[in-house]
C-alpha cells in the first residue's frame, strides 16, 4: 500500500470513529445554542451569520435531533478540510509534504476537537482551506508561479468566481474568515507582476460574487439595529478606556501551544520567523505567510485587551503548517536527531490530544486531577443531568401548585445546554424556546430576538378583555399570574431584577452539585418564583 492509499484509508477510518465518538459526548453549550439557532431559520443571528445553523439543521433531519446528529458534519467537513491540505500541499511543493503535513495538522489537539465538535470553526477552516486551494488554482493559470511572472494564459478561469464562493460560504459560518480575502488583496499587492490583476476580470468577478454573500447578514442587522457589529465591537474592548493587560499576551501564547502542541507550535513560529525575509523572494513562501499573518497577528494584538479563543487562529495554522513542513522536510531527511525531534513532536501532540479529549482516561489522579481545570470534556458534563434534575423539580411543583409553571435560565448557555436535554421541552407556544431567559431590553443574545415571556400579544377587535390584561399596549401577557422554576449556575445568592421585579415570591427549592473526578465542576440551583406580574422597564 503506498503512503497516500495508507494515509487516506487511515483518514477514513479515523473520520468513522469521530462519527461514533460524537455521539458519546454531552453537547457543549455553544453546540446547543447553536442547535436552538437551527430550530428558528433565518438570514443571520446575534453574532454569527446562518451557516452553522444550516449545517446543524441538515445533521439533525439526517440523524434526529441527537449529538451525533448535530455533530454530523464536523468529521465530515474534518475529512474535506484533509483532502484539501493534501492536494495544496502537493500542488505547492510535494506529495511527500502533503502527507507529513497533513500527519502534523491531524494530530493537533485544537483539529481533533474540532473534528467532532459541531461549532463555527469546523465549516470556517474548511471554506478557508478550500479558498486556499481554489485561488491557488486561480493564480496558477495565469502566472508561472517558479518565477512569479505573467505567462501567455488568459487571467480569467472559472477558479475566481469559485474562490469568491467558497470565501462568501465561509464568511456566513465565521466573520473572521473575511480576513482571508485582505490577505488575497495583500498577496495581489506584494509582486509588481501581481498587481495587474487589479485591472483584470477574475478579482473583481471574485470581489463581487463574495460581496453578494454580505447582503443576507446586511439586512437582518439593518432590521436588528446593527446588533452583530455592536457585539464584534464590545467584546473586543474597542469601546473601554485604552489599556494594556500584559498577562493577557502570555495567556494567549500558552493556550496556541496548548492548542497546536508546544513543540509543534514552537517548530511552525521558528518557520515563520525564518521565511519571512525570504517571503519577497519566494512566492510559494509568500503566498503561506500572508495566509498566516494576517489573521496571527489580529488575534496576537487582541490579545493586549483580552485573550480569544485557541481555536480562533485555526485557519492560520493551515499555511502554517504546510510552510513548516516543507522547511524542515528536507533536513529531517538528511538528519536523524532532526527526525526524531520532529517525531517527538508529532507523538507530543497525539497524546495530548487524546488527554485533552478524555482527561477521564488519564491513569494517575495526580495528572487528571490539575488538567480538569483545562480540560474541554469539562464543558461536556451535567447538562443532562441538569436538565433530568429541572424536570423532576418541575413535575413536583406543578404537583404541588395543581398548575404548569415555565422554565427560565439564568443566561444563554444554562437555557440552550438544558434546554436540548428536556425529555418534555413543552413549548409554551411556537417559534418559543423550551427555556426561557430573564427579560431585558438590551439585545444580549439571540434569545432576545426570539418570543419571550414577557411578550405582549395585541387583542382583536372583537375579543373580551382577558383577566390577564395588565398592559397599556392593550394587550395581553399570557404569562400574567403563572409561576416559573428560575434555573442558575451561579452561586450568587442576588437574584436578577427581572426575576425579583417581575414575580411576586422568589425563593431558592432545590440545590445539585455536578462532580467529576472527586471535584464539583458545576452546580444548578432551582428557584420557585410565583404570581410573574411584569415590570416597568
Amino acid at each position: 500500500m503506498t503512503p497516500k492509499r495508507w494515509l487516506f484509508t487511515s483518514l477514513l477510518l479515523l473520520t468513522t470513529f469521530r462519527v461514533w465518538f460524537s455521539g458519546t459526548l454531552e453537547l457543549t453549550p455553544e453546540e446547543s445554542y447553536y442547535y436552538q439557532w437551527s430550530l428558528h431559520p433565518d438570514l443571520c443571528y446575534f453574532s454569527k451569520g446562518p451557516g452553522v445553523a444550516f449545517i446543524i439543521w441538515f445533521g439533525t433531519h439526517v440523524l434526529g435531533p441527537t449529538e451525533r446528529g448535530v455533530r454530523l458534519l464536523a468529521p465530515l467537513l474534518s475529512l474535506g478540510t484533509s483532502a484539501l491540505i493534501f492536494l495544496l500541499a502537493r500542488r505547492l511543493y510535494s506529495e511527500a509534504v502533503a502527507i507529513w503535513a497533513l500527519i502534523a495538522i491531524t494530530v493537533m489537539p485544537l483539529f481533533q476537537a474540532g473534528s467532532i465538535l459541531m461549532t463555527t470553526d469546523p465549516p470556517s477552516i474548511f471554506f478557508w482551506t478550500a479558498s486556499l486551494y481554489t485561488f491557488w488554482r486561480a493564480l496558477e493559470d495565469a502566472n508561472d508561479i517558479s518565477t512569479n511572472a505573467p505567462t501567455t494564459n488568459t487571467m480569467w478561469n472559472l477558479w475566481w468566481p469559485a474562490t469568491g464562493v467558497v470565501l462568501g460560504v465561509g464568511f456566513l459560518c465565521e466573520w473572521t474568515n473575511f480576513i482571508q480575502f485582505l490577505s488575497i488583496v495583500l498577496l495581489l499587492y506584494s509582486g509588481q507582476n501581481l498587481r495587474r490583476h487589479f485591472r483584470a476580470r477574475g478579482f473583481w468577478v471574485m470581489t463581487l460574487v463574495f460581496l453578494a454573500f454580505f447582503l443576507p447578514p446586511f439586512f437582518w442587522n439593518q432590521e436588528h439595529q446593527w446588533v452583530t457589529l455592536t457585539h464584534l465591537i464590545n467584546p473586543s474592548g474597542f469601546n473601554d478606556p485604552f489599556h494594556i493587560e500584559l498577562t493577557e499576551p502570555l495567556a494567549f501564547l500558552g493556550a496556541q501551544a496548548i492548542g497546536y502542541s508546544p513543540l509543534l507550535f514552537g517548530i511552525m513560529l521558528l518557520t515563520l520567523w525564518r521565511q519571512f525575509p525570504r517571503a519577497p523572494q519566494d512566492f510559494k513562501t509568500n503566498f503561506l505567510i500572508l495566509f498566516t499573518i494576517p489573521l496571527l497577528g489580529m488575534h496576537f494584538l487582541l490579545s493586549f485587551k483580552k485573550a480569544g479563543e485557541s481555536i480562533w487562529t485555526g485557519p492560520a495554522f493551515i499555511s502554517a503548517a504546510i510552510l513548516a513542513t516543507a522547511d524542515w522536510l528536507p533536513s529531517a531527511k538528511e538528519n536523524a536527531k532532526i527526525r526524531c525531534f520532529l517525531g517527538f513532536g508529532l507523538v507530543c501532540g497525539l497524546a495530548l490530544s487524546i488527554a485533552l479529549l478524555n482527561v477521564d482516561s488519564l491513569p494517575a489522579p495526580g495528572f487528571s486531577i490539575p488538567l480538569i481545570r483545562l480540560d474541554p470534556n469539562k464543558r461536556f458534563h451535567g447538562w443532562q443531568t441538569m436538565a433530568e434534575a429541572a424536570e423532576k423539580v418541575r413535575s413536583d411543583t406543578e404537583a404541588s401548585l395543581g398548575a404548569p409553571v415555565f422554565l427560565i435560565a439564568n443566561r444563554w448557555e444554562v437555557a440552550s445546554g438544558i434546554g436540548f436535554y428536556l425529555k418534555d421541552k413543552r413549548l409554551e407556544f411556537p417559534e418559543h424556546p423550551c427555556v426561557y431567559t430573564p427579560e431585558s431590553q438590551a439585545l444580549e443574545d439571540q434569545y432576545s430576538f426570539w418570543p419571550r415571556y414577557d411578550a405582549i400579544i395585541p387583542l382583536q377587535p372583537d375579543q373580551p378583555l382577558p383577566d390577564s390584561l395588565y398592559t397599556e399596549e392593550g394587550g395581553i401577557n399570557p404569562f400574567h399570574g403563572r409561576s416559573a422554576l428560575f434555573l442558575t449556575d451561579t452561586e450568587d445568592t442576588a437574584l436578577p431584577s427581572a426575576i425579583t421585579g417581575g414575580f411576586q415570591k422568589s425563593e431558592l427549592i432545590a440545590s445539585f452539585d455536578i462532580v467529576r473526578l472527586g471535584r464539583t465542576v458545576s452546580q444548578l440551583r432551582i428557584f420557585a418564583c410565583t404570581n410573574y406580574h411584569g415590570r416597568s422597564l
